[in-house]
């Protein structure tokens, strides 16, 4: 009953959250407006202690009792201010994923900049993900520099991992109050089919010889990556890279010849939906780490 109505409560204030600040585009900025900060366990222990010694020193009448007392709550006080400017102000400048397969991880990639002189101590990023709340390492962020954070998903089961909001907290400085903001954005993970089964693939298409693609230049898949060059079209530019790292770079693509196969889930019959899922995943597997061209044919089993 009481973990129902937490969720619930949860659920209702996640809703709120979203409808009070909308949908988030990037770069975006942390403003005041979108700042959470409440005193964490050891900061609400902490009260509780200050409480019983201005108790135990209004009793008492010990003025040396009460000058501790007030001493300590003016550090919790700068704690607050220094935990909350600690997020004030931060630039999230990018927010991406990173697929995987079934029964490992997938991950999400957040580039934080750092605008203000000062450093920015104990960054945490987090999602909620089945109940379960995922925290990454803590990311100390130097003034004017930009850093990014990888947060690691363990994937149970093949599918789509829809991220509903990504948490950015901070403990800094003495763990007494934790500060925080969320930041929605559209992103999923996709989990593919574990890459596992024991058929032989099937030969290559078309009567062609089993050979590795050849590049040559072209632009019908994507390569490498390139310094930029004067004339080269907006769409070339790898924008990701360049918001993680300063660096301008085009995408280079080339053109594959040769022979190819065709994966058809028809020759699978026999065995069960997710085995076929799997050899089918573990053929295309292969045939990207021999550099085969290879296509893909789903019909009805």
């Amino acid at each position: 009953m009481l973990a129902r109505l937490r969720r619930t409560l949860a659920r209702r204030g996640a809703a709120w959250v979203k409808r009070r600040q909308g949908v988030d585009r990037l770069p975006a900025v942390v403003h005041a407006r979108r700042l959470y900060i409440l005193p964490s366990r050891s900061g609400a222990g902490f009260a509780a202690l200050l409480l019983f010694m201005l108790l135990a020193g209004l009793n008492y009448a010990n003025s040396l009792a009460l000058f501790l007392t007030f001493l300590l709550a003016g550090v919790a006080i700068v704690s607050m201010h220094l935990a909350h400017r600690n997020l004030l102000g931060l630039r999230i400048t990018m927010a991406q994923t990173v697929n995987g397969f079934a029964a490992q991880t997938g991950r999400i990639v957040i580039a934080f900049a750092n605008d203000a002189d000062v450093t920015r101590f104990a960054l945490r990023v987090s999602v909620d993900l089945d109940a379960t709340r995922l925290v990454s390492q803590a990311l100390e962020l130097p003034g004017r520099t930009q850093r990014r954070q990888d947060l690691e998903l363990p994937l149970a089961r093949r599918g789509r991992v829809t991220i509903e909001r990504i948490r950015i907290s901070t403990h800094y400085p003495f763990g007494l109050f934790e500060a925080w903001t969320w930041l929605h954005l559209p992103l999923s993970v996709l989990a593919y089919p574990a890459a596992r089964g024991g058929r032989s693939p099937p030969a290559a298409a078309h009567g062609g010889t089993e050979q590795l693609a050849v590049h040559r230049p072209g632009d019908d898949e994507w390569s490498h990556l390139r310094a930029f060059r004067d004339g080269d079209s907006p769409r070339q530019i790898a924008w990701a890279a360049y918001a993680r790292t300063g660096q301008l770079l085009s995408k280079e693509y080339v053109a594959p010849r040769g022979a190819y196969r065709i994966f058809d889930i028809g020759e699978l019959r026999g065995l069960a939906l997710e085995q076929q899922l799997e050899q089918l995943s573990a053929w295309v597997v292969g045939a990207h780490e021999r550099g085969e061209r290879y296509g893909l044919q789903i019909t009805d089993t």
